[in-house]
């Protein structure tokens, strides 16, 4: 439901009191929402900001963030205080890793720009709360964004993302001139996905199209809170402007209650978590050391278990060494992988990786240091936190790897009795 009455006013305030950035006027429900688009790499747009906020003209202010956004823009050692071993027992590493590769590309921005990313939604919270303003943090959490981008992709649909974040994370070239135009004209999460959210029609709506309607869905659910006689009256939303349509529209004519709907956008199917790959080839490895025992005897049989032991033993302990772990974490990769099958859902890196925190616990400064360490290879070695991660994730290579050579080595000495 459009504002009735004639636009021309707003369109000739928000020339003047929004310096130039695209503005979408939205009533409804006794609520007037400005929703002001804004460029997250641009000067201008916190001018724009500033300029809106201090008109006196709004009651509230709504920001294209969450919780732990806004805390990474307004507490830089928010870091610190992250618990790494929690972080390996709830399985979220790969999570977190992915976090840090959106956290040095916008580092790199940064500095290239000499701005930073999201500088205007930070200048708006940080404006609304001096003013005494409610702040209405409207964006969905990054997490769920990506468990939901996640759960649209297969196997090697999964691989080839974090592929692509983690090539874009040791990049040292500058960001390109295509790249910067679609943050002034569209979002941060499109941006950092690159070109493969457009090959996944699927993707790019968890990333861009649920969000358009999740904001305005919190922003219905805030209006809903307040009750028959709203104390905010006039809303400023600062977006991204490429969300700016698809809010407008949402916000104009979703009609579905917005709690359950907001739980719905919220929520990440549950899988059963049964690795059928990595049970595909335990089955094909398995059944060429039955067969070898069958045929060759006692001898065969041993023998082969002892090359299932050491291509995933030593192939898991090599992806340790290369991570640069200690000793004992190396030992404990060689130790634990080759009793992958009775423990399927727990990979091997977590545990080198647990093994990795206990012995080099992170330092308070290798939290501070972690978004500029991120940045660069050189960095996510030197720094404890990053190592883990790294240890993790090339352990976990390694003991597919080897999976993989055993199944070939076992099948070609079977095939040769």
């Amino acid at each position: 439901m459009t504002d009735s009455l004639p636009r021309s006013s707003d369109v000739a305030d928000g020339e003047e009191l929004f310096a130039g950035q695209p503005v979408r006027i939205v009533v409804r429900d006794g609520v007037r929402y400005t929703l002001l688009g804004t460029a997250h790499v641009s000067h201008t747009s916190v001018e724009a900001v500033e300029k809106a906020i201090y008109s006196g003209r709004f009651d509230a202010v709504a920001v294209e963030l969450d919780p732990q956004r806004l805390q990474a823009l307004t507490e830089p050692d928010t870091l610190a205080k992250l618990d790494l071993v929690e972080v390996i027992r709830k399985g979220r590493v790969a999570l977190f890793a992915a976090n840090l590769a959106l956290s040095a590309y916008q580092r790199r921005l940064a500095e290239q720009l000499g701005i930073e990313p999201g500088a205007e939604l930070k200048r708006a919270v940080l404006l609304a709360r001096e003013r005494g303003l409610p702040v209405h943090l409207i964006d969905r959490e990054v997490g769920l964004t990506f468990k939901r981008a996640s759960s649209q992709l297969g196997f090697f649909g999964k691989i080839k993302l974090m592929t692509g974040l983690a090539a874009g994370l040791f990049s040292s070239d500058e960001v390109g001139s295509d790249e910067i135009e679609k943050l002034k004209q569209g979002d941060m999460l499109e941006s950092s996905f690159g070109e493969f959210a457009k090959e996944s029609p699927a993707l790019y709506d968890t990333i861009i199209g649920e969000r358009d309607r999740y904001m305005a869905t919190r922003l219905r659910e805030e209006r809903a809170l307040q009750g028959v006689e709203p104390a905010q009256r006039e809303v400023l939303a600062v977006v991204g402007a490429g969300h700016l349509a698809g809010l407008a529209t949402y916000l104009e004519t979703d009609n579905e209650p917005p709690v359950p709907l907001r739980a719905q956008l919220e929520s990440v199917a549950k899988k059963r978590n049964i690795p059928w790959f990595t049970l595909a080839i335990l089955a094909i490895v398995a059944t060429g050391i039955g067969v070898g025992f069958y045929r060759g005897g006692m001898g065969v049989g041993t023998e082969l278990l002892a090359t299932w032991a050491m291509y995933t033993g030593g192939l898991a302990g090599l992806g340790c060494l290369l991570a640069g772990s200690h000793p004992l974490s190396i030992l404990t990769a060689i130790v634990v992988a080759p009793f992958k099958p009775f423990r399927l859902s727990i990979p091997t890196g977590a545990f080198a990786a647990l093994v990795e925190t206990r012995l080099r616990k992170p330092a308070y400064e290798d939290f501070l240091k972690l978004r500029d360490d991120a940045q660069t290879l050189k960095g996510w070695y030197r720094n404890r936190v990053t190592r883990v991660v790294l240890t993790f994730m090339l352990t976990n290579l390694g003991s597919m790897l080897g999976l993989w050579l055993t199944g070939f080595q076992v099948w070609g000495k079977v095939a040769a009795q």
